[in-house]
C-alpha cells in the first residue's frame, strides 16, 4: 500500500518474510483518523499475509516519532458521537496490534507524544534512539489517556504510567523510558536501522509457529480490551467537549 495526499502517508515495503510500514504527517507524524483507519487496515491485512513473519513499524523523518492524535481533528468534534468515533480510532489500531498473527518491532527515533506512547506500548520490541522522550500531555488539554492507558500500564506498570499522566507538562527521558520497559534497546542513530534490521532478520529466522505462540503469550489476559478501549474511547469523546478542553487545545495550536 501507498498512499500520500494532506491527511499523511502510508507505505508497506518487504524484505524475504519482513514487512516495513512507514507513516507520515507533516505535523509532527500525528494522525489524522484517515491515516489511523489505513494504519489498522494495513496490520491486519499483513497479519493475515502467510508471507510475512515480522513487520517493522517506524515513521517518517528525523525529528519526532508520532505527536498523537490531529489537534486539528479534535476541534472539529461537535458531539459526543464524533468524540467517540475519533478516538475509537486508537482504539481499533491497538486492538489491531494486539491482535496481529506477528510479532511488531518499533523503531522510535524521536519524540512521542499522547497516542504515540501507545502505539509505541502496543509493539511487541522497541528500538529507541537517546533523543525519544516521552510524553501523556492529555490532562494539559482537558482529557486523560483513556484509551491508550492499557497498553501503557501493561508495558510500565500502573505507578510509571501514573507519574507521566499526573505530571503532563513534563517529558521523560528515553532513558527512563527504557529503565521503565517502555523501551527494549536504547540505539545511537547512527545504528538505529541496522539494530532493528539485524534483530528483525533473527527474528525473521525462528520458526513462524513458534513466533505465533509467543504473540499469544505476550498478550495474555487482554481479551477484555475488545469493550474496554472502546468503553474509554468514550470517556474522551465526552471530555473533549469540556470548555476547558476546547480552549486548551486553541492554545496548544497558537
Amino acid at each position: 500500500m501507498n498512499l500520500e495526499n494532506t491527511n499523511g502517508s502510508l507505505e508497506t515495503s518487504f524484505q524475504d518474510t519482513i514487512a516495513t510500514i512507514q507513516f507520515g504527517h507533516p505535523a509532527s507524524n500525528s494522525f489524522p483518523r484517515i491515516l489511523l483507519d489505513q494504519l489498522t487496515a494495513e496490520i491486519n491485512e499483513l497479519s493475515r499475509n502467510e508471507n510475512v513473519s515480522v513487520i517493522i513499524l517506524k515513521s517518517q523523518g528525523e525529528k519526532a516519532f508520532c505527536s498523537g492524535a490531529s489537534f486539528d481533528e479534535l476541534l472539529q468534534v461537535e458531539n459526543e458521537e464524533q468524540g467517540t468515533a475519533f478516538f475509537s480510532g486508537f482504539a481499533h489500531l491497538l486492538n489491531a496490534m494486539r491482535n496481529c498473527n506477528k510479532l511488531i518491532i518499533g523503531r522510535v527515533q524521536g519524540k512521542a507524544v499522547g497516542g504515540g506512547v501507545g502505539i509505541i506500548a502496543a509493539c511487541d520490541y522497541i528500538f529507541a534512539t537517546p533523543q525519544s522522550d516521552v510524553k501523556l500531555s492529555e490532562l494539559a488539554i482537558g482529557i486523560g489517556p483513556f484509551v491508550i492507558e492499557p497498553a501503557v500500564s501493561r508495558k510500565i506498570g500502573k505507578t510509571a504510567m501514573a507519574e507521566m499522566t499526573l505530571a503532563a507538562h513534563e517529558w521523560k527521558s528515553a532513558d527512563w523510558a527504557f529503565q521503565k520497559g517502555l523501551f527494549s534497546v536504547l540505539s545511537d542513530a547512527e545504528n538505529l536501522d541496522n539494530d532493528v534490521q539485524n534483530f528483525a532478520q533473527k527474528l525473521s529466522s525462528y520458526n513462524p509457529e513458534a513466533l505465533f505462540e509467543m504473540k499469544k503469550i505476550i498478550w495474555e489476559n487482554t481479551e477484555n480490551w475488545e469493550s474496554l478501549l472502546f468503553e474509554r474511547a468514550a470517556i474522551t469523546g465526552k471530555l473533549v467537549l469540556s470548555d476547558f478542553s476546547r480552549n486548551a487545545l486553541r492554545q496548544f495550536k497558537k
